[in-house]
């Protein structure tokens, strides 16, 4: 058995109810959900929330949501592996079977694909030592380089961070990436131990950075809605070529 788990929790503080809120016609969470159920390889799509409104909705947009997550999982504290070791417990529970691989995806993730999902699926079982598959995407500018406000005796200025690159080519450092907030597909055992997410046994996929978007305030949602835009006007001219 192989589930998808969407954790959505009710409690949005920076944009109250983002996981409903209409995004390009649809509630936000549909187009994660939509975007597991094209896999096809998911027995169980199932979204965890403490909101029964969120719950509601998952199910009109073809998940399930059996169970509400219990409000000690629910907090503005709690890290996203108790929540989906949480869901994977229940789902074992309520269908008697153990999966085999459960996938996290993200409530706020409109630009997921199914074959971005699918190649992580084919990543980690073409991998059994592994732990982890994780939706990864590269910086856009080296991080070796970065800089960071100092105090000086003139006043405020900068200083580079690691000095030692300053002065190196952009093309001569290491990529360097951080987490898409897409999907990551885990193995049980992993799960059940809380294994760390970022380490060796977790395979970077890899998600180009036009289809990659934190959306914590007002300012990400409104560049997420004028990317998925512009996205979807490239692949109807596109179809059209």
């Amino acid at each position: 058995m192989k589930i998808a788990v969407i954790p959505a929790r009710g409690g949005s503080k920076r944009i109250p109810r983002k996981n409903v809120r209409p995004f390009h016609g649809q509630p936000m969470i549909s187009w994660p959900i939509a975007a597991a159920l094209e896999t096809g390889v998911f027995d169980h799509v199932v979204v965890s929330t403490d909101d029964p409104e969120i719950a509601e909705v998952a199910k009109s947009a073809g998940a399930s949501a059996p169970f509400l997550r219990p409000p000690e999982l629910a907090d503005d504290f709690t890290g996203v592996i108790p929540v989906i070791k949480h869901a994977m417990t229940a789902m074992a529970e309520i269908t008697g079977e153990s999966p085999d691989l459960v996938c996290a995806i993200y409530a706020t993730a409109p630009f997921l694909s199914a074959s971005d999902i699918k190649r992580g699926h084919d990543a980690l079982v073409a991998a059994p030592a592994q732990d982890y598959a994780i939706s990864v995407t590269p910086f856009a500018f080296p991080v070796q380089r970065a800089l960071r406000q100092v105090q000086s005796e003139t006043g405020p200025g900068l200083a580079p961070m690691y000095p030692e690159f300053i002065r190196s080519r952009s093309q001569d450092l290491e990529e360097a990436f951080h987490d898409a907030a897409q999907f990551f597909w885990c193995r049980p055992k992993a799960l059940l131990e809380e294994a760390p997410v970022f380490s060796p046994r977790s395979i970077p996929i890899t998600i180009a950075p036009e289809r990659v978007q934190d959306i914590d305030t007002e300012y990400d949602w409104r560049r997420a809605e004028l990317m998925f835009q512009a996205l979807r006007a490239d692949d109807a001219g596109e179809a059209q070529r």
